[in-house]
């Protein structure tokens, strides 16, 4: 797996970890209960967030693994759907990064890259189909790579999920209107 991290240039002003996470004994036993099929197979392809994926008109497929479909009753209510998803061929062992369009290094926890101790992706979705019986999920996109493993599915909740009012300072947010 090591191989597939290196897929993460160094940059000026980053460190990594002097324990690998990915090395460690887990804490805790998470499962994969499902993959995703997206037309992206690089990351220079794959889109760096559901805005831009959304943009492409592409769609995808999110697979649920037949112990786990019975998961999926009453998910049909939901429009939309929060994906948490394993970002596997993330390296886990940077620590400070500094993004392409940044000028300074940040903390990955400043940060949304897939790279982080623990590669957790978070997506939220259009629910544009679901059969139960096959465990198929239709995407109206997502922004991950083909194969990536899921580890939770959760209905999206618009009155207590969404914050309006949220801001990162210094970053201009597209519609947002004033402070």
């Amino acid at each position: 797996m090591s191989g597939l991290r290196e897929m993460f240039e160094a940059r000026e002003g980053e460190q990594r970890l002097d324990d690998d996470p990915a090395t460690m004994p887990p804490d805790g036993g998470v499962i994969f209960i499902g993959s995703i099929a997206s037309p992206w197979t690089t990351r220079e392809s794959c889109p760096k967030n559901m805005r831009a994926a959304r943009e492409t008109g592409q769609p995808a497929l999110l697979t649920i693994d037949p112990p786990y479909r019975d998961g999926l009753r009453g998910l049909e209510r939901a429009s939309h759907i929060v994906i948490l998803s394993w970002l596997h061929h993330a390296p886990r062992n940077l620590i400070v990064q500094k993004p392409r369009h940044a000028a300074e290094a940040k903390g990955v926890f400043g940060l949304r890259s897939p790279a982080r101790p623990n590669p957790v992706g978070l997506h939220v979705a259009k629910l544009v189909g679901l059969d139960i019986g096959t465990g198929r999920i239709e995407l109206d996109a997502i922004d991950v790579l083909d194969g990536t493993p899921v580890i939770d599915i959760k209905p999206y909740y618009a009155s207590t999920d969404a914050w309006p009012e949220a801001t990162i300072e210094g970053r201009d947010e597209p519609g947002r209107t004033g402070p």
